[in-house]
Order: structure tokens, then C-alpha cells, then sequence
């Protein structure tokens, strides 16, 4: 029930652990030679400021530039060399890769009686799609991604069963691309039919209530050599018909108009109706178009236009149909509209709450709604007419990772999870109030060593900001500590298990999550406090976190490394900036480091919601001050950076770590090592097979090692 985004993360010592010190300007080895990279002269005159861009030349597809292809393999020979010096690495490397090796099970779905659920047996780079016919009974693979590429980068995304579950949809992602080949398979048969949809992006997969075909969004295709770059514009919603080529399918609803808008597509759960949900940017600002299934030679209706509010589909009975809104509640509220007249209009049933409001549906005749309370979740159970009936039980301070279940059917599954508390997937029976763990993994460490506590910190402004620290319970006095934070886009983040950050704990550090402004936690207001001109807000918080952290003694000002990716890269780019003395060692990834720029890429000009437009004067100079690219502050010593980014990322192209880091290294920023990680045939993240993710972890476990003074020793 998180918002998505766009842009859109053991046995123990019995005593505490004694921590290096990182070492000092005088012990230190020389500085590393980095390869030599080329500057261009370009500069660009832009409201009234000259500014210089000489490595422009790197944004080039490393695909088709073979100039930025030998500057990638110039750049990991370095970073590589490196690596292979820090004594922490093999250690983090095999532990990692134990506390990896445990069944890891998604949240199943029903259709047709069946179940269909992912799972991992632990080392598997990717997860297989299974199904059984019963609740308990035995499971077959019906999909396995594993042996469609020799390098496991090839993952199994998005699939959705029909009604009947008869027919499955899936859609294949190839080296960590957004872009998705869809096809269709016969569930009693395992066979693929010769379906196939290409193009798609940022879209659903919603079948028709009789399995005749399915709604999907596409763009169009784009020009040669220009997939992983070209802007993402003129998304439209098709539906497809079983047995049809691509080229035969009907085109349900498009806006080439406003080519920056986008459309999904959802179908009512009684099949009846289709809501698109039109947006242009990562804002929830929708509006909502109808069309009547039921009704041949209907034409879509719009029912909500402007553009100012977020409206999300809870489910609907009949012509009655439950959304969640943000308008007039920043924290989001409840309401009821009856598309059957002329001009619907939305009465609340659940009035705002002082928690944010994250998701809602309805299964077994109830409304469940999952309400985010100081950055930890917990369900609420409602009657259809917004009485409340009580509380879905949850095992503590954790995140509801996701849930499905049917309005006319009393069985519900959902996925909880923590710090210290692997994924366990639950089914909960809605008649009588009972939860059962359907599927709980079973890990190589003892969760109950391990402490999360809740603290709030002020920030610059005078404003309370939540954080998580986890750690050992034994580890009593400064460590060094991990800091991690995203703020951005109205995304939320709570608790959640990463059998790699136990590994980081284990040795004796400390995990701190920072639930800074620019997220969601706290609604409208807590997203609004961190972007456009507020953006610095996310940043001060962050530093604040940092200097909470030191003060406290949680950690010493030498101990302490920071890491965010994507929107959360740009976060740690920036602050290095801001306050190189505050950090140790910074691991920014796939971060979006060139602010003048961004828009001209994939899915940047979306962003323009969360950081405004670099065209306009005022928004321009604020993304001027704070860009991590063109904010390097030379003659400041810098803490250890190693950024790191994928060839094939096409929602924040590589070549905005690419410039940072070359100029990073032509800055006179102190002798600490200014190196890029750049991974072959991989992307913004998801589908990242296992074995890349315990390789790039094992690297930057270490290199954080290094640089705050973690004594790393093997685990008994």
C-alpha cells in the first residue's frame, strides 16, 4: 500500500565489538589515479548565469558511444583495483549470501479457486511464479525467469491471473529496463500462447471479467537507438483480445492533445466498469475517466477532471464506488460517489485521521484501510457504511508490504514486515478476525538480538522528524552507523527486513532510517515541506539527522556514512555538498545529479512536480543551488564516495552519475577516494538478479567499512 513512484529499496558476538579508527591524513595511501576524462568546452548562457558543462559528452548511451563505453571500463578497472583491497569484502560477501539463502514468498492471489504466489528458495536470482489448486496443497511452477538469460537479468514483472484463472498475463523486464514485453499463458498447460505487447511502461495489467482480453498502457515506439533515453511521452490505454496480433489492438483511450499525460486502465472487481486514471507527472493528481463495460458502444465519461486532487479506487458495489481522496483532507480521507447520476458527487464516509491514510479495498463485504502512524503501519477494519469494527492484529512496529483479497470473499492475505523481521506473508479471515501466518520464512540469524527503536529529532527549522535506529542489543557506545533516506515524491518508508543491512548490524554497526520531509509519512504537508522551493528542507533534515546521531552518541562524527538512491541519491550528492565535514564515507546510487537537465530523459520530465522546472527563472535558480553536479565544493575536504549506477537504467539515465563523478575527481576535494560502480545489464533496481545484488552489497558494505572504522571479522 505504498505510494509508487516514478522515480520509484545470524549468530552474533556475545561481546561488543572494537571498531578501527579510520585512518588519518597521515597514514593514508596515496591518492587513487582516476582515468583521465575528457572536458568539452560547453557552457550555456541561462537567466543571467553562465554555466559550465564540460563533461556533457557523457551523457551519451554507452551502447552506442564506444568514447563512453572505454570511459565505463576505464572507471570499474579503478573502482574494481580498490575493492579488491578492502579486507571486509569476501567476509561481507559470504555472509551475505547466507542471510540471503531463505525462502522468500509473495502475497498470493486468487482467481478460480487457484492461488498464485511468487517465491525464491533463497539464491535464485530470480522468483519463480507458482500456483496451487488448494490453500494448502502442492505447488508447481508455472513461470520460471531463471533460465532466460545466461546472466539472470532477465525478470518476471508484472502477471495477473484472469477471473477464471484460466489465462495468466505477465510481462518479462530485460536487464533492469522500465520497458516491458507482455505475453499470455495457459495455466493448466504452462504453455505461452502467441500473444505478445511491447512498448509498455508505468503500466497495469487489467483483464476483461470473461478472459477475453486484457487493458494495458503503451507508448509508442520509440526512434532507433533511442529506448533507454528518449522522453516518455503519448501514453495511451489499449485493450487487447487473446489471439490477436499487437497491430489489431483497439485503442480504449489516448490524449495526444496533452502529450504528457499518462493513462492506466483498472477493471471493477464485478467487471462492469473501467476507470483510467490520467496524471502528468509523480504528483496525485488525477483525473478519472469511466467507461460502462456492460454497455456495448459506450464511449468514456469523464467523471473527476482538473488535475488537483488524488483519487484512488477502494473498490465499489454496484454504482457505489469508494475512493481515497486527498481533497480538502491532506492526510487523505474516504468517500462514497454514485457514478449512476448525471454529475456524481463524493460524500465522505471516512473522515481524515490524524494518521495518513495509505490504501483501502474491499473484501468480505468490509472495507479494510491501512493507515500509516508515525511512520509505522497498522489496518483498520470498517463496515460499508464507514462504521469502525476494529484493528487487524500486527506483530508489532512493522509495514503492511502488501495485501489482496476479493469484496465477495472473506479470505484476505497481506504481508508484514520489519527491521529484525523478515517478509511473513498472512491470511486473515475476515468472519472470524483470525490472522495465521500462511508463509514465515526461517533465517540464519536470531532476530530477537536485535533492538528497533523509535526517536524524533528537530531539524534546522524547529520541525519534529521521526527516524528508526536498529541495531545489536549488545552495541552500546558510538558505532559506526549507516544512515539511509529518500525524501521525495510522497513516498513513504517504514520498518522493513534487508537480510543484506543485517549483515552491516551483525559486525557491530548501526542502521538508521530518516523519515525526512519530501516523503509521504506525514501527508500532504509533510511532501509539500520537501520539494520545489522547500526542496533544502529535505536536506536540512537529513543533515539534522546526522548531527542528532553524533550528539546523541550513537555514532562519532568519523563513524558515520550515509546512503539514499534515485531521489535518495541526489539527497546524499547534495548534502556531501552542504556538509562534507559531517560524513565519513557517502553512497549515492543511481542518483539524479544533474538538476538543469533532468527533464530531458525516459521519465525525467515527469519529476517536474517534485523539483519544478528547470525553463522557469525561479525554479531554475533554486535547482542551481543545490544540484549535486554543479554544487562541488573545492577546497573542502570530501568524505569516501563510491556512487554507483547500471548501464541500462532508463528512468534516471546513468549519465547523471557519469558527470558527477568525473567531476568529483577533477576537484581538489581531498585525498579519500572519489570512485563510480557502474553495473552491465542492469537498471533503476527491480529485477536485479540475487547475485548482483550480494556483489555490489558485499562492495559498498565494505568501502562503508573502511571509512567509518567497522572492525569487520568472519561470522561464526
Amino acid at each position: 500500500m505504498r505510494h509508487a513512484s516514478l522515480i520509484a529499496l545470524p549468530l552474533l558476538f556475545a561481546a561488543p565489538i572494537a571498531h578501527a579508527s579510520p585512518e588519518s591524513p597521515s597514514t593514508m595511501p596515496a591518492p587513487i589515479t582516476y582515468p583521465e576524462t575528457k572536458r568539452v568546452d560547453v557552457a550555456e548562457e541561462t537567466f543571467g548565469q553562465n554555466v559550465a558543462d564540460p563533461y556533457r559528452w557523457l551523457e551519451n548511451d554507452v551502447r552506442n558511444d564506444k568514447e563512453v563505453a572505454a570511459w565505463v571500463e576505464a572507471q570499474n578497472k579503478v573502482t574494481d583495483a580498490y575493492l579488491a583491497t578492502l579486507p571486509g569484502r569476501d567476509i561481507f560477501k559470504s555472509r551475505i549470501k547466507q542471510l540471503f539463502d531463505y525462502e522468500r514468498f509473495g502475497v498470493p492471489t486468487r482467481k478460480g479457486g487457484r492461488y498464485f504466489y511468487s517465491h525464491n528458495t533463497g539464491l535464485q536470482n530470480q522468483a519463480v511464479l507458482w500456483v496451487r489448486d488448494s490453500l494448502d496443497g502442492p505447488g508447481r511452477v508455472l513461470i520460471d525467469p531463471n533460465g532466460w538469460a545466461k546472466d539472470g537479468a532477465t525478470a518476471l514483472s508484472e502477471w495477473v491471473p484472469s477471473e477464471d484463472g484460466k489465462l495468466l498475463v505477465y510481462g518479462i523486464q530485460d536487464g533492469g529496463s522500465d520497458w516491458r514485453t507482455v505475453k499470455v499463458l495457459d495455466v493448466a498447460t504452462g504453455k505461452t500462447l502467441g500473444d505478445e505487447v511491447k512498448w509498455m511502461k508505468f503500466s497495469n495489467l487489467a483483464w476483461a471479467k470473461d478472459g477475453s482480453g486484457f487493458y494495458y498502457s503503451r507508448f509508442p515506439a520509440p526512434a532507433e537507438g533511442q529506448a533507454f533515453q528518449q522522453l516518455n511521452e503519448n501514453q495511451s490505454v489499449y485493450f487487447h483480445r487473446i489471439g490477436t496480433p499487437q497491430s489489431a489492438d483497439t485503442l480504449i483511450y489516448a490524449t495526444p492533445e496533452t502529450p504528457k499525460r499518462g493513462h492506466f486502465a483498472q477493471v471493477t472487481e464485478d467487471g462492469n466498469w473501467l476507470v483510467i486514471t490520467t496524471t502528468e507527472g509523480t504528483d496525485d493528481r488525477y483525473e478519472i475517466t469511466l467507461l460502462d463495460l456492460k454497455t456495448p458502444g459506450a464511449k468514456p465519461r469523464k467523471l473527476i477532471a482538473g488535475l488537483e486532487n488524488n483519487w484512488t479506487l477502494a473498490g465499489n458495489v454496484g454504482t457505489r464506488f469508494y475512493w481515497t481522496t486527498n481533497k480538502g483532507a491532506p492526510k487523505l480521507k474516504l468517500v462514497t460517489m454514485d457514478v449512476a447520476q448525471p454529475n456524481p458527487v463524493a460524500t465522505d464516509l471516512i473522515p481524515e485521521d490524524k494518521a495518513t491514510l495509505e490504501g483501502a479495498g474491499i473484501v468480505g463485504g468490509q472495507l479494510l484501510v491501512s493507515y500509516m502512524v508515525d511512520a509505522k503501519d497498522e489496518m483498520r477494519r470498517y463496515s460499508l457504511d464507514g462504521k469502525l469494527l476494529g484493528k487487524v492484529a500486527t506483530p508489532g512496529i512493522g509495514s503492511i508490504a502488501g495485501s489482496s483479497g476479493d469484496a465477495d470473499d472473506s479470505e484476505m492475505f497481506y504481508a508484514f514486515t520489519s527491521f529484525n523481521m523478515p517478509t511473513t506473508v498472512y491470511r486473515y479471515d475476515v468472519k472470524t478476525g483470525e490472522a495465521k501466518a500462511w508463509a514465515q520464512p526461517k533465517v540464519a540469524f536470531d532476530p530477537a538480538k536485535y533492538g528497533v527503536e523509535q526517536r524524533f529529532f528537530t531539524s534546522k527549522d524547529g520541525t519534529r522528524v521521526p527516524m528508526f535506529i536498529v541495531k545489536r542489543k549488545d552495541v552500546t557506545g558510538p558505532a559506526p552507523t549507516l544512515l539511509w533516506g529518500y525524501g521525495g515524491f510522497n513516498v513513504s518508508y517504514g520498518p522493513a527486513f534487508s537480510a543484506s543491512r543485517v549483515a552491516w548490524m551483525e559486525q557491530g554497526g548501526v542502521f538508521v532510517l530518516a523519515n525526512i520531509r519530501g516523503g509521504g509519512e506525514y501527508g500532504k504537508a509533510w511532501h509539500d515541506g520537501g520539494r520545489l522551493n522547500h526542496k533544502q528542507n529535505t536536506f536540512d533534515d537529513f543533515i539534522a539527522a546526522g548531527e542528532y546521531l553524533i550528539a546523541q552518541g550513537i555514532t562519532k562524527k568519523d563513524g558515520l556514512a550515509i546512503q539514499g538512491g534515485s531521489n535518495g541519491g541526489l539527497l546524499v550528492g547534495a548534502v556531501v555538498n552542504q556538509r562534507p565535514d559531517l560524513f565519513a564515507a557517502a553512497l549515492p546510487a543511481v542518483g539524479v545529479m544533474d538538476m538543469l537537465r533532468f527533464d530531458r530523459w525516459t521519465a525525467g520530465r515527469y519529476w517536474v512536480d517534485d523539483y519544478g522546472h528547470p525553463s522557469k527563472e525561479a525554479d531554475w535558480k533554486v535547482l542551481r543551488a543545490y544540484s549535486p553536479y554543479h554544487n562541488i565544493a573545492a577546497g573542502k575536504v570530501y568524505p569516501a564516495i563510491l556512487a554507483t549506477t547500471a548501464d541500462t537504467d532508463d528512468r534516471v539515465v546513468p549519465g547523471h552519475t557519469f558527470k558527477y563523478t568525473a567531476a568529483l575527481q577533477a576537484s581538489d576535494i581531498g585525498p579519500k577516494p572519489h570512485l563510480v560502480r557502474i553495473e552491465t545489464r542492469a537498471g533503476h533496481g527491480t529485477g536485479k538478479p540475487t547475485d548482483k545484488i550480494i556483489e555490489e552489497t558485499s562492495d559498498l558494505w565494505a568501502f562503508a567499512a573502511k571509512w567509518t572504522g567497522l572492525d569487520v571479522k568472519p561470522v561464526n
